[in-house]
């Protein structure tokens, strides 16, 4: 019997076990019982730090061997590159890193096991399609840009290699999470990938081979196919499912296409607000300047490490509790992950404050503004921290629509100011436009959760945990 038939029998198991367990809709929580749970709460969400602290160390180290060895306008072009197959691969994967978490065990707990492995094999296929045609149109504007303007565009088709291999890792990534792995899922694209690359790189540099923008991002699309090799037939061993096939693909996209481009906005508007100041700055500036901006924006997004450790966490938790109707349970959550994720954020904040100098020296050459960039930025991702899980509560709600047109709203604002102001005050103004729509951004949508949704996903809200009473389900 397939392993992911066994992880159907036991989701059942727990699936049947808990259907005994009968809730009273209106049963308030004993203090007892929400200290149980926050601890439990907690205690996961430590682990899930300890995991996303190697990673991020991982990452960073990669970014800062980059930049030592690489000069500041090579690594602005990588980084520029970088930053724009981040963005093309997230709009690849057209929503369905996000759908298959759905509906694989939606599908296998009904018992549909063939419609269940026909919606993996229709997602990873519609994710290689259009990470080819993204892939194909870039290069095809690149070839234009270059024949019209004369600039350097080698970077740019090093940026297309890297789109299906970027979006193929994330849709692996989740199919394998769905499936009930961890290790098999998350260990080729967050540590193989991460140590080999500046391993590699290093080793050239000792041997005398300097790399170029365009030659960094080449190797990073090799080495992460190369992982994702690795993962393919470590996850074909293991009895995964894995493969992408069009058999059923057609059905698939009758069935679910409308809720894939719910899922689709909502992915693309949350990288796009990551990674769309880089490319501002890069077409704007300079791509030495992209490259300082890159490295503070990155650093700066240690702030919420914690924070988005805990929402790996809480956010089937604040899912369950929501729809028992256990809404003093659902507050207790959300207020643990805002108090702990901006307690940790203000110490970082407060490190960035003393030794910002320092830490943007870490990536050698011309770091002019560095450390004002990373403060500026750093400041919207602290009044993010302080309004705690909002993305998560709207979209384990029930309420992903809105999620889009608030923060989508506001970040597409946010993206047409920033034109102006990188024209008028360079990388500087970029960061202070970021700030301030992030800024009224997450206020937003922590309004809309505590007037629509019943829930105070900021700071205050652990405050009203004992106002709060459980509504029926």
């Amino acid at each position: 019997m397939r392993p992911s038939l066994v992880n159907v029998e036991r989701a059942g198991k727990t699936f049947s076990a808990n259907m005994g367990h009968h809730r009273g809709p209106m049963d308030q929580a004993p203090r007892s019982d929400l200290r149980s749970l926050l601890r439990s709460g907690l205690s996961k969400s430590l682990v899930s730090l300890l995991i996303k602290v190697a990673t991020a160390g991982l990452t960073y180290g990669m970014y800062v061997i980059l930049s030592r060895v690489m000069g500041a306008t090579e690594y602005g072009y990588f980084a520029f590159g970088l930053s724009l197959a981040t963005i093309l691969a997230i709009g690849a994967n057209f929503g369905q890193q996000t759908a298959i978490l759905r509906y694989w065990p939606e599908e296998m707990v009904a018992g549909l096991p063939d419609k269940a492995l026909a919606a993996l094999r229709s997602g990873g296929a519609l994710t290689f399609i259009a990470g080819l045609i993204v892939s194909l149109l870039l290069i095809g504007v690149s070839a234009v840009a270059a024949v019209a303007q004369g600039g350097p565009v080698l970077h740019l088709y090093a940026a297309a290699a890297l789109i299906l291999p970027l979006a193929l890792a994330e849709y692996w990534s989740s199919v394998l999470r769905a499936q009930g792995s961890v290790w098999t899922a998350l260990t080729p694209r967050d540590i193989v990938w991460r140590l080999a690359l500046p391993l590699l790189v290093v080793g050239l540099y000792y041997a005398g081979v300097g790399l170029s923008g365009w030659a960094a991002l080449l190797l990073t699309a090799a080495v992460l196919a190369l992982s994702l090799g690795l993962q393919y037939l470590v996850a074909r061993a293991r009895r995964y499912e894995i493969a992408a096939g069009t058999a059923g693909l057609k059905s698939y996209w009758t069935e679910h296409g409308k809720a894939s481009w719910s899922f689709f906005l909502g992915t693309v508007l949350d990288s796009a607000a990551l990674n769309i100041d880089i490319i501002l700055v890069g077409l704007l500036v300079a791509p030495a300047a992209a490259g300082v901006y890159f490295n503070a924006f990155r650093t700066a997004g240690l702030l919420t490490l914690f924070m988005f450790a805990i929402t790996l966490v809480v956010a089937p938790m604040v899912s369950e509790h929501y729809h028992a109707g256990e809404m003093r349970k659902a507050q207790a959550i959300t207020a643990l992950c805002a108090w702990a994720g901006f307690l940790f954020s203000v110490v970082v904040f407060a490190g960035f404050l003393l030794f910002g100098d320092q830490v943007m020296s870490l990536f050698g050459g011309n770091n002019e503004q560095g450390a004002l960039l990373l403060v500026i930025l750093s400041i919207g991702l602290l009044f993010d921290a302080a309004t705690g899980p909002s993305r998560i509560v709207l979209m384990m709600t029930g309420h992903e629509r809105d999620y889009v047109r608030i923060f989508g709203g506001v970040i597409v604002v946010g993206m047409i100011v920033q034109v102006p102001a990188i024209m008028a005050y360079g990388a500087v103004g970029a960061a202070v436009v970021n700030t301030t729509s992030r800024i009224a951004a997450q206020l937003a949508i922590a309004w809309f959760s505590r007037r629509r949704i019943g829930l105070d996903t900021t700071l205050l809200g652990a405050f009203l945990v004992n106002r709060m009473r459980d509504r029926a389900a």
